[in-house]
């Protein structure tokens, strides 16, 4: 895992894109912090960069580098959720200003999964989580499922979990910093 997680890191430093297993889907992933990068990503997909896409997370703290202000709920649902859930925050910072969404939000989600939580601390921020099909095409359950347009579009794809099958994409909840709660997706 290790050598995956090190030719991974390399990709995403230079601004690349990356093909890899998520705690969900197999995700096409990026910098974060890097605009380019994201433009390519909305560009593979196919999708009007006006559609957020979510971000992965390490843990709490590197959070708080990408949300000014998380409320309290949020970290008891991340401690309590015994399935994949991204929050949408308010008040997004230090992020691609491509990603965060016109009304300066951003869905972020700490996968329980090691090799995305490796990636996240080596990279020392936040990847770039979308599912690996153009807009408005099937979410693909397995590696085999993905088009050839998308693995042909990323710079590398990660050699782990070709076998994985996927149920679902994440649940998803809006948070707003004024105390409303909205379930997005189940």
């Amino acid at each position: 895992m290790q050598t995956e997680i090190n030719k991974a890191i390399q990709v995403l430093k230079e601004g690349k894109l990356i093909l890899y297993p998520t705690d969900t889907v197999w995700g096409i992933g990026c910098d974060a912090t890097n605009e380019e990068a994201v433009s390519k990503v909305y560009e593979l997909k196919q999708r009007a960069d006006s559609k957020a896409l979510i971000c992965l997370v390490a843990d709490d703290r590197m959070l708080k580098k990408y949300v000014k202000n998380i409320p309290e709920v949020a970290l008891n649902i991340i401690d309590i959720t015994d399935k994949p859930t991204t929050i949408i925050y308010d008040d997004a910072q230090n992020l691609a200003s491509n990603l965060i969404a016109e009304d300066g939000t951003i869905a972020i989600r700490i996968p329980d999964d090691e090799f995305c939580f490796q990636l996240c601390r080596k990279l020392n921020g936040a990847i770039v989580s979308t599912s690996a099909n153009v807009s408005g095409e099937p979410t693909p359950k397995s590696f085999k499922e993905i088009s050839s347009a998308i693995l042909k579009g990323v710079d590398y794809v990660v050699n782990l979990h070709h076998e994985k099958i996927c149920n679902k994409p994440s649940s998803i909840i809006k948070l707003s910093n004024n105390g409303v709660v909205k379930i997005i997706r189940e």
